[in-house]
C-alpha cells in the first residue's frame, strides 16, 4: 500500500495523515522507546517477550505504560488487520509526549503512541548460502544500550559505516571486547561452543538472544555468556548475527579477514534450521 493505515494516539489513520506536534519530546530530544515485532502467518512471533522488553524500556526511562498487555495486543491487531500480508513487521514507538522544550520533563505527561506495519525484509537464499561480510569499529554509544531507545544516532552511524564499506553490519568493540552490531546481536563459535556477550547495559538484549539460548539447550549446543575479546572474534570458527530481520545469519568475513573456513558453518546451519522450526511451531 502506498499510504498504509497506522495507529496514532487512539486513531487508525492513513500514514500521510498521521502527524505529531513539533514539541513532541520524541522529535525534540529522542525521548522515547520502540519495539519491532515480526509477524508470520498473521501471528506475532514471541510477542510476550517483545512486549516485556517494551515495558522494561518504558520503566527504565520513567514513561508510564498507557495500556495493559491485552490492550497493546488489541491495538497491534487492529493495525495488522488493516493490511493483507500474512507476514509483517510491526513497529511500535512510544514517546514521553508533548511539553515545553526543557531537558527535565513534567511529572504528568500523556505519551505519544504510534504503531505501523510493513513487509519483513528477506535475506536472499543466495546470500545466506555464502554468508556475509562485516566491518569492525569502536563502540562509541552511551552506556544504556539495554534500553531500546529511539535515540539511535550511534547505531545510525555504525550502520552507515557498514554501508560505506559494502558490508551488512558494523561489529562493535568497547575497550577491546565485543558488544554488538548496529542492529544485531553478535555470536561466536569456537570448538563447538556458542558464545555471546553477557546481557548487561552494554548491549540490547535481542529477543533472539533468549530464543538462541533455548535452541542451544534443545539441540545440545554448549553455550556461554561472557566477555569476548576482539582476538577471539577474529579467531572464531564461526561468527553469527541475530535480529528480527536477519533471524540467524553467518558472517564469513570481517575487515577483509576470513572467519573460520570462509563459509557458513555447522552451528549456523543447525541454529538456522531450528529457528525455522520455532517459527513454524508458532503458527
Amino acid at each position: 500500500m502506498s499510504d498504509p493505515l497506522v495507529y496514532l494516539n487512539g486513531k487508525i489513520t492513513p500514514l500521510s495523515e498521521a502527524h505529531i506536534p513539533v514539541m513532541d519530546r520524541g522529535f525534540i530530544f529522542g525521548d522515547g522507546i520502540y519495539e519491532v515485532i515480526p509477524v508470520y502467518g498473521r501471528k506475532m512471533f514471541r510477542a510476550d517477550q517483545h512486549l516485556a522488553r517494551l515495558f522494561r524500556s518504558m520503566a527504565a526511562i520513567g514513561i508510564p505504560n498507557p495500556h495493559s498487555k491485552d490492550q497493546w495486543l488489541g491495538l497491534i491487531k487492529q493495525v495488522m488487520d488493516a493490511h493483507t500480508a500474512d507476514d509483517q513487521m510491526v513497529y511500535l514507538q512510544l514517546t514521553r509526549g508533548v511539553a515545553k522544550r526543557a531537558h527535565a520533563f513534567p511529572a504528568e505527561m500523556i505519551p505519544t503512541v504510534f504503531i505501523m506495519t510493513g513487509p519483513i525484509p528477506v535475506i536472499a537464499a543466495s546470500v545466506r548460502s555464502k554468508g556475509v561480510k562485516c566491518v569492525s569499529m569502536l563502540d562509541q554509544r552511551w552506556l544504556h544500550c539495554d534500553i531500546k531507545s529511539i535515540s539511535l544516532l550511534g547505531n545510525v552511524l555504525a550502520a552507515q559505516n557498514a554501508a560505506e564499506n559494502d558490508a551488512i553490519e558494523s561489529i562493535q568493540f568497547r575497550d577491546g571486547y565485543l558488544t554488538e552490531a548496529s542492529a544485531s546481536n553478535v555470536w561466536i563459535v569456537k570448538d563447538g561452543v556458542l558464545m555471546g556477550p553477557p546481557k548487561d547495559n552494554l548491549i540490547l538484549e535481542g529477543i533472539r538472544y533468549g530464543l538462541i539460548e533455548e535452541l542451544c539447550a534443545a539441540h545440545q549446543i554448549p553455550f556461554k555468556a561472557r566477555r569476548i575479546s576482539r582476538a577471539e572474534v577474529f579467531g572464531a570458527d564461526e561468527v553469527l548475527l541475530s535480529s528480527a530481520t536477519k533471524e540467524v545469519l553467518a558472517v564469513v568475513e570481517i575487515d577483509e579477514q576470513t572467519i573460520g573456513k570462509g563459509v557458513p558453518g555447522p552451528i549456523y546451519q543447525l541454529l538456522y534450521a531450528a529457528y525455522q522450526d520455532a517459527k513454524a511451531a508458532s503458527l
